[in-house]
């Protein structure tokens, strides 16, 4: 996949949906307390039934209408109530499900540096995969982007306000996983602000020095 072009076009989600997610409303959300600084990204990951991929399993359960009996796995969670804002697929695929500027039911009984109730001031990003199965390359390319579009747009988001769920879960969820290259994604998106970079200098007319 080829690194993507910034456009100021990218940027402008005014309404919380990202231009070019495809759009899977989830009904479970609930507005941020008013106020609420916008400042941590969290990444998970999930397969449904564990293990495989693809399917229309992720989408049923955070729409409510996952089929207890279509795998035994599905009785013990078909009746929770999950959401993520987004998910990116084995193949690159970036879902939406729930408006950036509302709160997603993604991260559980959570803390981030003493701060808990992750959910109050995060974004939720779900990779389809598993703890131990890597990621694929157009995952971790969108899963890139995808950061650099929220940290313009969320300023507060900082790539240190970058953490898995196993960082604000700690001991209770173990995602993405040890397959997961934190270096790899840091290093995409230092590539990608340099790039984004080098795009707003050409358009002012800035020579790089």
């Amino acid at each position: 996949m080829e690194t993507e072009k910034f456009e100021t076009k990218d940027l402008t989600m005014s309404d919380g949906w990202l231009p070019g997610a495809v759009r899977v409303p989830s009904p479970n959300w609930d507005e941020r307390l008013p106020g609420t600084r916008i400042d941590l990204l969290v990444i998970h990951g999930i397969s449904l039934p564990p293990g495989k991929f693809g399917g229309p399993w992720i989408d049923a359960l955070f729409q409510n209408r996952l089929d207890p009996d279509a795998h035994p796995y599905f009785r013990s969670i078909a009746d929770l109530r999950l959401s993520s804002h987004l998910l990116i697929r084995r193949r690159g695929e970036l879902i939406q499900y729930v408006d950036l500027h509302k709160r997603a039911w993604h991260a559980g009984t959570s803390s981030f540096r003493g701060r808990e109730n992750c959910n109050d001031f995060s974004i939720g990003i779900e990779l389809e995969g598993t703890d131990e199965i890597p990621y694929t390359v157009s995952q971790y390319q969108v899963l890139a982007e995808t950061a650099c579009k929220l940290m313009a747009y969320f300023p507060n988001i900082t790539q240190e306000r970058i953490a898995g769920h196993c960082h604000i879960a700690h001991g209770r969820k173990t995602d993405p996983g040890s397959a997961f290259a934190w270096g790899r994604f840091r290093q995409l998106i230092g590539q990608l602000a340099a790039q984004r970079t080098q795009h707003r200098e050409g358009e002012f007319g800035v020579e790089a020095t």
